[in-house]
């Protein structure tokens, strides 16, 4: 299993707009295999900081989504809402492996 770690500099003045992003990626990962763990929106401490993780059995299975999802109208409709929303600024992309007891 790998899981991936999104960490987002959003526009605090945009955090509806930000959060119906969030929503719509839901449901796409979990459409292609993947299990989404939510989004985390600001709370207390910093305003502009947001995370994400999902998970993917593999990395091969991850960027099987990543190909498939830059053809699915779907996905290209959040990608689209993002860029005209500019609810986020940026965000960096990590990976990480499970430990279980």
């Amino acid at each position: 299993m790998i899981t991936c770690y999104l960490r987002y500099i959003i526009d605090p003045f945009k955090l509806k707009e930000f959060e119906h992003y969030g929503k719509i990626w839901i449901p796409l990962v979990e459409k292609f295999g993947g299990t989404h763990h939510g989004y985390f929106l600001p709370s207390e401490g910093a305003s502009d900081v947001a995370l994400a993780m999902f998970s993917f059995p593999s990395l091969a299975k991850y960027e099987e989504y990543r190909t498939k999802s830059f053809d699915d109208p779907e996905c290209q409709a959040a990608f689209k809402y993002a860029e005209e929303t500019r609810c986020f600024i940026s965000y960096e992309r990590s990976f990480f492996r499970p430990v279980f007891a």
